[in-house]
């Protein structure tokens, strides 16, 4: 069975949310231990709610990003779709 066809913009766009991605676990971790930082907590927040504007964009044209409450999904249910992100 061949695995159904995704646009272009799909992966692109599943491009820039995992860079986005990196850079929230990158600033997690340096936050872990820099907690007074303001600029990197406020370069976290800024990169958090482009996240979630990203991840609403995604969701809207491709399907759900997150299983288990995280991401809401269309009539019919939309997990048995394939691909999913993380099979791409």
């Amino acid at each position: 069975m061949n695995p159904p066809q995704v646009p272009e913009s799909y992966y692109k766009q599943l491009h820039d949310l995992q860079a986005v991605d990196f850079v929230l676990v990158e600033l997690t971790l340096y936050l872990d231990t820099h907690p007074d930082d303001v600029a990197a907590i406020q370069q976290y927040n800024q990169f958090a709610h482009k996240r979630k504007m990203m991840s609403q964009e995604f969701e809207l044209e491709f399907g759900p990003l997150m299983p288990f409450g995280h991401s809401y999904s269309k009539h019919p249910w939309q997990w048995i779709d394939t691909p999913w992100p993380w099979q791409v």
